[in-house]
C-alpha cells in the first residue's frame, strides 16, 4: 500500500513539473506552496492593519496613486459609519481591501466554482486573525446562503472559508447553527438603509444550546456596509451568544 502511495506521489509531482498548476486569477504558473494563486498576485494584495475602527475594522489610512500607505488622522475610536449606525457585531476584521487580485479571486471562487481558491483566501483570513482578535472564538459560524442559492451554486463560499480558518484557529465550525429563512434581493445596488431593510428577518438560529455564553466568529467573503453581518450577529446574540465577531476576506472602503 505504501509503495502504491509513493508511486502516486511521484506521478503527481512529475505531472505538476510538466504541467504546472496555473494561477486561477491571471493564468501564470501558480506558486509551489499555493498552486491556485501565483506569487505576483499574492504580493499585490493590500493587507489591512491598524489604525482602524475599533468596531468594524475600517482602516484609518488610504493608499496614494503609487500604492503607498498614507496614515490619516483618526478623530475617534469609531469610524463615521459606525457612529451613525452601530452594527450589532462586537468587532469586525477584514484581511484586505476589495480590489485587484482579491476581487478577481473572489469572483472566480463564487461564480466560476474555483473552490481551490478557498485555500489562499482562507490563509488571508488566518493572517488577519494573527494580528490579534479581541476575543478568542469558541465557535466559527459561516454566513448562510438561502438553500435555493446554495443548490444553484453547489456550495456556500462562506462555509468553505469558515472551515479553513476554523482549522487554523483550532475552533469548531458550525455550519448549521445559522440559516437563511428567506431569499433576499442582491445587495449590490442598494443603499445602506435598503440593505438593512433587505436582510431584516432573513436569518434564524437552528440550535440555541451551543450558543449560550459563547464567543462566536462569523465568517463571510466581503464586507460592504456590514448589513448582512450585523443582522446575523443580532440573531446570534438574541439566541444567547455572548459576543459575535465578524471576519471577512475583503472589505469595500
Amino acid at each position: 500500500m505504501r509503495s502504491m502511495e509513493h508511486v502516486a506521489t511521484v506521478v503527481r509531482a512529475a505531472f505538476d513539473l510538466l504541467f504546472p498548476p496555473l494561477c486561477l486569477v491571471c493564468g501564470q504558473p501558480g506558486a509551489a506552496d499555493r498552486p491556485s494563486l501565483c506569487d505576483a498576485c499574492w504580493r499585490s494584495i493590500v493587507r489591512l492593519g491598524p489604525p482602524w475602527c475599533a468596531l468594524c475594522g475600517r482602516p484609518f489610512w488610504i493608499l496614494d496613486a503609487a500604492g503607498a500607505r498614507l496614515d490619516g488622522h483618526a478623530p475617534a475610536d469609531l469610524c463615521g459609519a459606525c457612529r451613525r449606525h452601530r452594527p450589532a457585531f462586537t468587532y469586525g476584521r477584514s484581511a484586505t481591501l476589495y480590489g485587484g487580485a482579491v476581487r478577481e479571486a473572489l469572483h472566480a471562487f463564487k461564480f466560476s466554482g474555483k473552490t481551490a481558491l478557498a485555500a489562499p483566501l482562507g490563509d488571508l483570513l488566518h493572517d488577519a486573525c494573527a494580528l490579534g482578535l479581541p476575543l478568542a472564538p469558541h465557535l466559527v459560524v459561516p454566513v448562510p446562503l438561502h438553500r435555493g442559492r446554495e443548490r444553484e451554486r453547489g456550495f456556500n463560499q462562506a462555509a468553505l472559508l469558515a472551515g479553513r480558518v476554523a482549522r487554523r484557529l483550532g475552533a469548531p465550525v458550525a455550519t448549521r447553527v445559522l440559516c437563511r429563512v428567506r431569499s433576499t434581493r442582491a445587495q449590490a445596488d442598494l443603499s445602506g438603509v435598503e440593505r438593512r431593510t433587505n436582510v431584516r428577518g432573513a436569518f434564524a438560529v437552528r440550535d440555541r444550546a451551543g450558543l449560550a455564553g459563547r464567543h462566536v466568529l462569523l465568517v463571510d467573503d466581503v464586507l460592504t456596509t456590514g448589513a448582512t453581518l450585523s443582522e446575523c450577529a443580532r440573531v446570534l446574540i438574541d439566541a444567547g451568544a455572548l459576543t459575535v465577531g465578524a471576519l471577512t476576506v475583503a472589505r469595500v472602503t
